[in-house]
């Protein structure tokens, strides 16, 4: 239960800091789903490249990323 909890908390500053690089505003929410949703993304895209990100901080990096990408993907959809 303390993985998931950490898992959510660290989704939601990996969000956060993917939306103040990207000058995005968005809610708590919000920025929790890009994050979580960016771990995933980064994992796939910077492990195409043979990238990794590993421990706490390799995997915020990895999220942050993938959240990027999200964000400007929601960009050229929307």
């Amino acid at each position: 239960m303390l993985g998931f909890i950490w898992t959510l908390i660290l989704g939601g500053v990996a969000g956060w800091i993917a939306g103040r690089f990207m000058n995005s505003e968005g809610s708590t929410l919000r920025n929790v789903v890009l994050g979580l949703g960016g771990g995933v993304v980064g994992s796939v895209v910077l492990g195409i490249f043979g990238v990794q990100g590993r421990g706490l901080i390799g995997g915020t990096a990895v999220s942050v990323v993938g959240a990027c990408i999200l964000i400007w993907l929601g960009r050229k959809l929307g």
